[in-house]
């Protein structure tokens, strides 16, 4: 196994090193991180962030958001099932409770569980880029990013272009994909629809998955933008042992409405960003498909928030400011209705030291109704020691408060514990960053220690899980990682793009006598990521990505994905993926089994 990704790895190394030297690289470093308050470029961020481009997005072996992060280092997708129905996502070893995901900055956290966190109300065709924020980022994005975010971003295009994608594989796979760019004088607006169904890779695990996304905005003047979005997801799917190997043939109908209105104000040194947005989450479980008189739960979550974001430049440097209001509510045949409310107030201050050193440090203060005020203070430390080099180390604490299903779920195999108390962890990072000639390394070194962890445990088989706080547990990672990307040359044979990384984690997690614990155990240990992208001429790339993964707990195991497109960025495209061509036997959540080799091939349609 070893020597197969070193062999892969030299080889990629090898025609790197021999590319012509007259490729034109892509500058990424310019990229602006989307956050909300103090923007800074990739190159300046003084902390661990993976972006994902569009050419990665379109050139990914991938059907699903879940999928293309699955190729992020330090990320740990959990699916059950192909093209991402069901997963979960978790941060340098963190739950799938403890990655806050975001849409355009706003955040798509569910009050009932985690379990519903990859419910992206985008088509993949429409999503521009993702960013990845691994490490404490409650005082940037506040509570439940607390091992890390992940931010999808969306583009509003000056351009009229429609793209239609169309594909078909193995277990009765198909789907279509279209997204649509219409500017009408001032007023730009996108328009994505998708849909995907297949009839499953084994018993009970068929699926349908719809989504529409519309995107619209304008400039009021040179100092006024209005941007507006609603979308909505549709997913229905046999949930063959998700939840409960007691129980195989669950069943599982979902429902995401996402609305947003923003305005933004910038002026010379002044810069504002008002946002409310609504969601609403309907869940429908099933635990026995075919009779669902046995055991049937109905939720629906609202999430309504309105915020303020904003900086503003003096002679100390940039500072920034925001204050957040949401209501959390759910009305639920299982958990009862409940609502809480939360409000927090954000304040950094980014100062530079001369021209090589710069400090931002700030604090988020967090009003629960349940748990009164909690602060997370945070600080990062970054030394431009040379234009390619930079140093950087920072500190934060990170907070999760426990969902509807922790505190209250009530099921056969599931007991909630109204008693539990929120998470926290302190957390300290260094690492170095190294840019040249389209070449990115990173190196970092990460310790979190978690106060209170929610864990489900039992004393025995026969009892059913229930959720409890640890006193403390220990998380120590090291990521180490190499990228490589040029624009394309047209030349027979180049290498378009070249990237490896490993990732290793230990955890400490004090076990207690006679107690049997879910998730924690089967954290992500050693995690290992290579792929190269190969352009021959000008109309193919061949795309291959490796990876080598073993959980706590778990026996490790290698997986290779395949991707060819044919005029991919042409008016008619076709391309054919292939996933696990080595048909390797896998888990990656509970029991659920993950398909052998399997195929699929489709088209892309460029007007513009």
């Amino acid at each position: 196994m070893k020597k197969s990704v070193l062999l892969v790895a030299s080889l990629a190394l090898y025609f790197t090193g021999n590319a012509q030297t007259d490729t034109t690289t892509q500058n990424l470093g310019e990229v602006l991180i989307q956050e909300n308050r103090i923007q800074l470029p990739f190159s300046k961020q003084s902390r661990n962030v993976s972006l994902v481009n569009k050419l990665q997005i379109e050139t990914s072996p991938a059907r699903s958001l879940a999928e293309v992060l699955s190729f992020v280092p330090g990320v740990d997708i959990r699916q059950r099932g192909v093209t991402g129905v069901q997963s979960d996502v978790s941060i340098r070893g963190g739950s799938f409770e403890q990655t806050l995901m975001l849409l355009n900055g706003i955040k798509l956290s569910d009050p009932q569980t985690g379990h519903h966190m990859m419910n992206i109300p985008v088509p993949l065709v429409n999503i521009d880029r993702i960013e990845v924020v691994k490490g404490p980022a409650s005082r940037i994005f506040g509570q439940n990013a607390y091992a890390g975010a992940i931010n999808v971003i969306t583009d509003l295009s000056d351009k009229k272009y429609a793209r239609v994608q169309g594909y078909a594989g193995d277990f009765g796979m198909k789907g279509v994909n279209f997204a649509g760019s219409l500017p009408v004088g001032n007023y730009r607006q996108n328009l994505a629809i998708s849909y995907d169904d297949s009839n499953g890779h084994w018993y009970n695990s068929d699926y349908q998955v719809s989504n529409i996304f519309y995107e619209g905005g304008f400039d009021i003047n040179a100092k006024n933008t209005l941007k507006g979005m609603i979308a909505y997801t549709d997913r229905d799917f046999g949930a063959n042992g998700f939840y409960s190997s007691t129980f195989p043939d669950q069943w599982e109908s979902v429902q995401t409405t996402l609305t947003s209105l923003s305005h933004k104000l910038t002026l010379n040194k002044f810069y504002l960003n008002t946002r409310a947005y609504f969601r609403r989450n309907q869940d429908e479980y099933v635990l026995k498909r075919n009779e669902p008189e046995f055991y049937k739960n109905n939720h629906t979550t609202d999430v309504i928030a309105l915020e303020a974001n904003g900086n503003f430049q003096s002679s100390l440097g940039t500072t920034g400011f925001g204050i957040e209001t949401r209501r959390e509510s759910i009305e639920s045949t299982n958990l009862g209705d409940r609502e809480r409310t939360i409000a927090g107030i954000f304040l950094e201050q980014m100062i530079n030291f001369g021209t090589k050193i710069d400090l931002r440090a700030g604090v988020y203060s967090n009003y629960y109704s349940e748990y009164n005020w909690k602060h997370f203070p945070g600080a990062e430390l970054g030394f431009q020691a040379t234009k390619e080099l930079r140093f950087y180390s920072g500190y934060g604490i990170s907070f999760r408060i426990p969902t509807y299903n922790d505190l209250y779920y009530q099921g056969p195999t599931n007991i909630g514990n109204d008693q539990l108390e929120p998470e926290q962890a302190q957390n300290f990072e260094v690492g170095a960053k190294w840019s040249k000639s389209g070449f990115f390394a990173e190196l970092v070194y990460f310790n979190r220690n978690t106060d209170n962890l929610i864990q489900w445990t039992r004393p025995n088989a026969d009892t059913p899980w229930q959720p409890q706080n640890f006193s403390e547990v220990k998380f120590n990672g090291i990521e180490a990682s190499v990228n490589y990307r040029v624009s394309p040359t047209g030349r027979t044979v180049q290498v378009k793009e070249f990237m490896f990384s490993y990732n290793y984690i230990h955890a400490d997690l004090i076990k207690q006598p006679g107690i049997e614990t879910s998730y924690a155990f089967t954290a992500l240990k050693n995690q290992t990521i290579a792929g190269v992208l190969i352009g021959i001429g000008r109309k193919v790339e061949w795309n291959t990505k490796m990876r080598y993964l073993e959980r706590m707990s778990q026996d490790p195991y290698f997986l290779l994905d395949m991707r060819v497109d044919y005029n991919r960025t042409g008016t008619l495209g076709f391309f054919a993926e292939a996933s696990n061509i080595t048909d390797t036997d896998y888990r990656e959540a509970g029991t659920v089994q993950m398909p052998g080799r399997w195929f699929r091939a489709g088209f892309m349609l460029n007007l513009e």
